[in-house]
Formats: structure tokens, sequence, C-alpha cells
């Protein structure tokens, strides 16, 4: 029953819903009394549903004013709703989808707002000064990981602008078919990924010597560019930015370290010249991705990263958004808001191709949801996916970017991507993301070493037990202790200060950094 001590918190998305969920850090007991009278037949976990009306066996469920499911049994008011009661719609049709847009007026520019950032010579702008150790085949990645130690504890302290070193270790390079139409995702992936603009094109290439990915295909182009340039200006040749480990000259394994320490330095001290100088916030390259979701993502964190998305592209930056499966239940509020009917089309293309390739794994989108989802309070990939889509705010989306493609527009973005966290990330960093927000429910210490994430909660709970992990708590939106609009606007500014180096985020000050991981469609030979 309820207590003087805490009312009973449920929220309701839209007026056409038939359930809320219950915001209350410990749930709901059996009994309880919410605001429009129902009375709980069932102990309501955290962030679960309660059906609102009797809802008869075959009736809709409806959250965010769209149907989530069908009642396998009676429901009667005041039940709890979780997976177990409730059928998956089928998934929408893509030749049913209305491809003529109608997206939202723009929104009046935003301006006066900067960051400090690290310029290159792309046009690009950095929010870290990293060095960057690619690699052509994951043969080497013992021997990156071992330089980098090296660099670390011998050469970083001696450039101090310089905020660190990666190795981009992959599972990619050989024993694949290197020529498969579907390679071209993975090897484009890599050749974007070492122009990120965190990296200042001082990518140099650690490779075998034997592997398919020849090595020259991962140099930058500036960076071609610019050896050939130092050269017809009559300069001394700069070292090439490749270094086989099989290459004769190298007796032993001490050698090519010295030979990777020495191509290191020459990096480093171009790096080091490099200052972080006032740029206006269009220069900003936003990633925005969930993980660990639960059913406060579209209540709070996603909201209010909507928002934040809306504030960047009003003040001319870019914002993607991404996950196929996450959107695919929500595609028809999407392609409405493209900006025209060829951005309209290419949503639509993106579904149908990922739709065809979780079907030859003889799978579909309903693979998607994990424990911790419903645990949380989600019941299936279609409410997942509505809440999902809620941080790409209200903006026209502009492109539609391919896995591993780079961002070629301003303003909002899809970037085609699995919902993997760890190859969206990579391929969101591929993309030219100098930044990523990161929302999540049940908690993840996920983390990029080449980019800053910023790790916004979704509820209360998370934020006060993970205090030391989470970066933002969008949980206060639930409890009605902020708006939407509070959190927005907290989270651009952090973003500015998190991207001119001013504050860290809790990953980079643990130093929890995940792996790149690619997609990779194309065939292992």
């Amino acid at each position: 029953m309820n207590t003087a001590n805490e009312l009973p918190i449920s929220i309701k998305m839209q007026a056409a819903d038939n359930v809320a969920i219950v915001a209350n850090a410990g749930g709901l007991k059996t009994g309880t009394v919410l605001d429009d009278g129902t009375r709980l037949l069932d102990d309501v976990p955290l962030g679960h549903k309660v059906a609102l009306v009797d809802i008869a066996a075959g009736g809709p469920v409806m959250r965010y004013a769209e149907v989530i499911g069908y009642a396998l049994e009676d429901i009667p008011r005041g039940r709890w709703i979780n997976e177990d009661r409730v059928r998956m719609p089928a998934a929408r049709a893509l030749s049913e989808l209305s491809t003529d847009p109608r997206p939202a007026p723009e929104m009046p520019p935003l301006e006066g707002y900067t960051f400090e950032g690290y310029r290159n010579a792309d046009g690009t702008v950095g929010t870290k000064n990293v060095l960057a150790l690619s690699t052509s085949v994951q043969c080497v990645a013992g021997v990156t990981d071992h330089v980098v130690r090296r660099i670390k504890a011998e050469l970083l302290p001696r450039y101090p602008n310089v905020d660190d070193v990666v190795a981009l270790n992959h599972t990619y390079g050989c024993g694949v078919a290197i020529n498969a139409p579907a390679a071209i995702v993975p090897i484009r992936t890599l050749q974007n990924i070492a122009r990120n603009p965190n990296f200042g094109g001082e990518v140099m290439v650690i490779g075998l010597g034997c592997e398919k990915l020849l090595p020259t295909r991962l140099i930058p182009e500036e960076q071609v560019l610019r050896l050939g340039e130092n050269v017809a200006a009559g300069a001394e040749v700069p070292p090439s930015p490749i270094l086989s480990l099989q290459d004769e000259a190298f007796t032993g394994f001490g050698q090519m370290i010295d030979g990777i320490l020495k191509l290191a330095e020459y990096h480093l001290e171009k790096l080091n010249r490099r200052r972080r100088e006032t740029c206006p916030a269009s220069e900003l390259v936003i990633g925005m991705q969930c993980g660990g979701s639960d059913a406060f993502s579209g209540v709070t964190a996603n909201p209010a990263l909507g928002f934040a998305a809306d504030l960047i592209v009003r003040a001319g930056g870019t914002v993607m958004f991404s996950e196929v499966t996450e959107v695919r239940d929500a595609i028809h509020l999407l392609t409405a808001r493209a900006r025209d009917s060829d951005v309209a089309w290419a949503l639509v293309e993106q579904m149908d191709w990922y739709d065809n390739y979780l079907s030859q794994g003889q799978v579909d989108r309903s693979a998607n949801t994990s424990p911790g989802n419903k645990k949380g309070g989600l019941s299936n990939i279609v409410e997942k996916a509505l809440g999902s889509i809620v941080k790409s705010g209200s903006s026209p989306i502009v492109d539609v970017v391919g896995p591993g493609e780079r961002i070629r527009k301003r303003g909002l973005n899809f970037a085609a991507t699995p919902a993997s966290d760890f190859i969206c990330g990579t391929l969101q960093l591929a993309a030219g993301m100098n930044l990523q927000v990161f929302t999540t429910g049940r908690g993840t210490p996920y983390g990029l070493s080449m980019a800053p994430v910023i790790k916004v909660s979704t509820n209360k709970t998370l934020s006060q037990r993970w205090h030391d992990l989470i970066d933002l708590d969008a949980g206060r939106i639930a409890t009605g202790e902020a708006t939407i609009e509070d959190v927005g606007w907290e989270l651009f500014r952090l973003i500015l200060e998190v991207a001119s180096g001013r504050e860290q985020v809790a990953a980079d000050r643990l130093g929890l950094h995940n792996d790149l991981v690619l997609f990779n469609p194309a065939p292992v030979t």
C-alpha cells in the first residue's frame, strides 16, 4: 500500500497509451493506488508496465501512442505487463512505407557557442590529440599492444601535448574473402577510422607483410598528399608511415620494436606541436548511442539527448544516430523526417539490407532485445525501438551513411550500424565522430580510447549506485526534479566542456576502454 513517505510515481507517455511504467526506485507493491485510481494487482518492478485499463486477449498494448504488442491473455486493469504477456507485432512492411518527407520546420540558428579543439589540415576538428597505430592484420596485435605500453612509459612523458597513444587492433586483414563485395564494409571502416579527427592525420600503420589487406590501403589520403608536397618542396623525405614486421631489415623482435618506436617519435613530435584553439560548435561531430537500455531510456535520457541533438544541429554541428534494429520498428516515424525523398528511400534501403542480412542468419530483429532489457521493463524490440529513436530529436534527417562510410553533410545523420555497442562505436568513429554520448539504464562500463564517451543514466537508481561511472543523471526527469529541456541544456554544455578538454569523462578517468570491433558481413575463408 502507499505510504506517506513515498507517493507512487507512474509515467504514461501519450494520451492514447493504455499502460504506464512505475518510476519508484523499489517498484510498487500490490494494492498501491496510482494517480488515476488504478489499483495494482501485482508487485510491479521499477520501469515495468502496468495496465491502466482492461485489455482483452488479442487487444493492443499501447505505449508512445504506438502498438508495442498484443495481449496473450486477458489483462485486467492494474496487472503487471511483462514480456510473457505480450505478443510482438509483425515487422512493418517496408513496401508500405511513405517516402514523402514531411520534416518539421528548421529551428532558428543557435549562435555564440564554442569549444577548444584541435584543427586539422583536412578541415575537421579533434577533441583529443592522439597517436594512432593502425594495423593491417590481427596478427600484429600482440606487438602493437607491447609497443603501446613502451611508448606510454618511455616516450609519451616527453610530449605533454599528446593525450594518448592507441593501437587500432582488429580481427580482420587475412583469412578473409578480401575481394567479396561486402568486404568493402570492414576495409572502408579501417580506412576511415585512420582519418578520425582526433588523430590529426598522423596515423602510422603496422603490418605483417603477407596479409591480404595491404597496409598501403590504410594510409589517409591527406597524409599521402602531404608526403608528396614535402618532397616537391625540397624538404627532407619523411619516413614512410608503414612498417612491416617481416621487413628483412629487422633481425629479431628488438629491432622491430626499435623501428616502431623511432617512427612513433616522428609522429609524436608533429602531434606535440598541436594546440587547442577556439572553434565554433558547428565543428562538433557527435555520435549518439544507447546500451543496457531500459523502459526509462525513451522517457528520460534519450529525450534529453534528442533535445541536445537539436541544439547541436541549430549550432551548425553534426549528429549521428544509429543501430538499425533499434530503429527498424519505428522507421515509419523517421521517413517522414527525411529532408527529401532520396534520404527517405536511403533509410528504407538500409532497413531492407539489414532485414536480408538477419534472414541469412536465420533470425530477425527480435534477436536484439537482451535479458537485461527485459529486466529493465522492455517487452520487445518494438518498445525498445520507439524509445531509441527519441535521441534523434526533431531535426530533419539530412543524409544516410552506410556502414564504414564517412559523414558527408552537417546536420542530423542516420549512420547505419548494427546495434552492438562495440561495432556501433567503431563505425561511428569511422564516420568521423569526435565525441560520443551513450545512454544506459542497466549500466555498462563501455568507453572508447579514441574519443570521449559521455555516459548518461536513464534512472536515478543507476546513477546513485554507479556514481563514479556515470557522467550525467537524466533520471531526475522521471522523478520531476528536472525537465527534458533542463537536462538537454546541461548535456549540451557538458559536451562543450568535454570537447574542450576541461572536463574528463568517467571512462577516460578510470581507463575503461573497449576494443574496436569491425562489422564484417563478408565471408571468412
